[in-house]
């Protein structure tokens, strides 16, 4: 009896771009949801914060977003979080919306706004940002 044993090789199978970015904000706590984001960023990625809100602009590359965003985020705010409520995918377009909320520590302010996150993918690699987000109930949290 002649016995052939053959290796397969397993391919994971790439994720969509839904998925790629329901895992920036799904993840199991926001230490993954940003190693995934930074897993699947493009190097210059283009992303731009809302006029209006406390950090708009447009930033390139992930240490940029970091610096400008992120880490002022981290340290101006309690809780601040980004609550997705549902996500609509075309092609190389996703788009995010819920609601951020948190308390600003200087005013121990709270607030709640709605927002949409408008992601753009090129061959599973986000290539840009773009948020839209009632400012202003923000801008009263802050002063």
């Amino acid at each position: 009896m002649l016995l052939v044993l053959s290796s397969c090789s397993y391919k994971q199978k790439a994720m969509t771009n839904l998925e790629i970015i329901k895992s920036t904000y799904e993840g199991k706590n926001s230490e993954e949801n940003g190693e995934n984001l930074a897993k699947y960023v493009a190097e210059n990625i283009c992303w731009t914060e809302a006029k209006g809100f406390p950090y708009a602009g447009t930033y390139i590359g992930l240490e940029s977003v970091t610096e400008n965003v992120f880490n002022r985020l981290g340290s101006e705010w309690i809780d601040y979080k980004f609550s997705p409520e549902d996500y609509v995918a075309n092609e190389d377009k996703v788009v995010a919306y819920g609601t951020y909320s948190g308390t600003y520590k200087k005013t121990k302010k709270y607030f709640e706004a709605r927002v949409a996150h408008i992601w753009k993918l090129n061959n599973g690699k986000i290539i840009s940002f773009e948020q839209f987000v009632d400012s202003k109930l923000v801008d009263e949290a802050i002063h």
